[in-house]
């Protein structure tokens, strides 16, 4: 399983040595260059790990190209935490959703097109996984980059109890988008390239289906809340990562609030 390095004609990975339980083999850093080009696009600096900021910078200028512009696809640190440096290093802007994660750059809006020295990338609001979350669509070679929408193996954590619905509905779109424009490829912020998207994104809205048939089991057995819900969908957890269990769970409960499907007494 090769991730750095990995990529298509227009997309190329360089794998930050972050690895851990939230971020798989490590933060994917993408290089977008159109073939010829000199300017390039830069998504997702990663955290603030000097060695690796600082190959991405050499590995642009090693290609004979410059870093233009770059962005980010959500706020979480691992993606953000070394945009600043990164900007110092390369004197590009940094384009962000959030304001607080833009460095001299502006902000990101849905059907937006990123255009960089030939090269054309579309902007897919796509909120779930954070509010601010942004999808790519590199339409010359039929790829999306879904930043932590989508991972190269496992399933996604919803940051916020109000972020399932709007998470569904972005796996739908998603998954529409690919089925109409023959989507090939989904990079990843964190894991290998996904080369069967449509059948992923299949699977990510059927686990979140069995999900919330498994939250409304543990209701109707006595579940009286978060933790007790956890216990029962999620007997095996990690310690280290139950706080994500519990807040995916949180999440289940306020989906199922909104659609009516909670008794009285159940904590959303």
């Amino acid at each position: 399983m090769r991730i750095d390095g990995s990529g298509t004609l227009r997309a190329s990975c360089v794998l930050c040595p972050n690895p851990g339980p939230m971020t798989l083999e490590g933060t994917n850093t993408w290089i977008l260059r159109e073939p010829g080009s000199r300017g390039v696009l830069v998504v997702d600096p990663g955290p603030h790990d000097e060695r690796h900021l600082e190959r991405v910078a050499r590995s642009v200028q090693e290609q004979g190209a410059q870093v233009q512009m770059a962005m980010v696809t959500h706020r979480h640190p691992d993606h953000t935490d070394g945009s600043r440096y990164f900007a110092e290093l390369t004197g590009a802007p940094v384009h962000a959703v959030d304001p607080a994660m833009r460095i001299g750059g502006e902000g990101l809006t849905d059907g937006q097109t990123l255009s960089c020295d030939g090269l054309e990338v579309q902007v897919i609001a796509t909120p779930g996984h954070t509010d601010d979350s942004v999808c790519l669509y590199l339409e010359a070679d039929k790829a999306i980059l879904t930043g932590d929408t989508v991972l190269g193996h496992g399933t996604t954590v919803i940051d916020g109890d109000d972020g399932l619905a709007p998470y569904m509905e972005t796996l739908y779109r998603l998954r529409d988008l690919v089925r109409e424009h023959g989507v090939r490829t989904l990079l990843p912020g964190h894991g290998p390239v996904i080369t069967a998207p449509a059948a992923v994104l299949d699977s990510y809205i059927d686990h979140r289906e069995a999900r919330l048939g498994q939250v409304r089991d543990a209701v109707a057995a006595g579940a009286a809340g978060v933790d007790d819900i956890v216990d029962r969908v999620y007997p095996d957890v990690d310690e280290t990562i139950r706080f994500a269990a519990e807040s995916s769970v949180r999440a289940q409960l306020r989906y199922l609030s909104g659609r009516g499907e909670l008794p009285e007494g159940i904590d959303a």
